[in-house]
């Protein structure tokens, strides 16, 4: 099907008199890897919960594919396609590896089916070798990797990372960017919230800045690093001075 994978218009969302989204609009091209950057508290983490269904929209509208997702429910948003990662890795401590990554693949299929696809994701992800491994005893990283792998058990179409690259070091984080894009090359559609700069940088060819809730840019990389408001807003005069010299483009990080 032709058009955009992901439609958003008009996008609000107040907690009182706090409007933590306000009026965003933007669309993701299927095959794109998009980035979601601000400064803390600019209502990124707000944006995703809204899009996979984890808060309701004040008003706005979600298309996925075409079709309206406003007031479904987060696992009919996943069964259509959606679904995300979460910043606080939310696993079952005492449960295996495979076990964690077999609850994204019941979304559709039973039981032994989700197993044998729980194996296949974690072997996809470079973790087959700890899937035996009790998800409490695993570094911040490997539940990172853990959580992207049972996102992906529920078949995403689009998927949205918050933050998977928080602690990593910087081999790491070439590991996940290789992923990533991988990923993509086999039909994933993502959306990145991410506060590493140069990992962004390096990783997707779109950015959204939103700022106390409101998208203030959307761009290329390079276009993003030149924006004096998003300079302003969040990257710094330090970024736009290393900008300037012909540091910071897309080539050298």
């Amino acid at each position: 099907m032709d058009g955009p994978i992901l439609e958003v218009r008009n996008l609000t969302r107040a907690f009182g008199g706090l409007v933590a989204v306000n009026d965003v609009s933007f669309s993701v091209a299927r095959g794109e890897i998009v980035g979601l950057i601000g400064p803390n508290g600019a209502g990124k983490t707000t944006l995703f919960n809204l899009l996979v269904g984890l808060f309701p929209p004040t008003r706005g509208e979600i298309r996925l594919k075409g079709e309206r997702l406003e007031g479904l429910k987060p696992n009919r948003i996943a069964a259509r396609g959606m679904t995300k990662t979460f910043q606080n890795v939310a696993l079952f401590m005492e449960s295996s590896v495979l076990d964690n990554v077999v609850t994204g693949g019941l979304l559709h299929d039973p039981l032994p089916r989700a197993r044998e696809r729980a194996r296949q994701v974690l072997d996809r992800v470079g973790l087959s070798g700890i899937a035996d491994k009790r998800a409490g005893e695993l570094s911040f990283p490997e539940r990172a990797r853990v959580e992207v792998a049972r996102a992906l058990c529920t078949q995403p179409k689009l998927l949205l990372l918050d933050e998977v690259m928080a602690a990593l070091t910087p081999a790491e984080m070439e590991e996940v960017i290789a992923l990533v894009r991988s990923l993509r090359d086999e039909g994933i559609t993502f959306i990145v919230v991410e506060h590493h700069m140069k990992a962004v940088m390096k990783l997707c060819e779109r950015l959204l800045v939103l700022n106390f809730g409101e998208l203030i840019a959307d761009g290329a990389p390079i276009e993003i690093g030149r924006n004096k408001r998003v300079i302003e807003a969040y990257l710094g005069s330090a970024y736009a001075q290393t900008h300037d010299q012909g540091v910071a483009t897309t080539e050298a990080l």
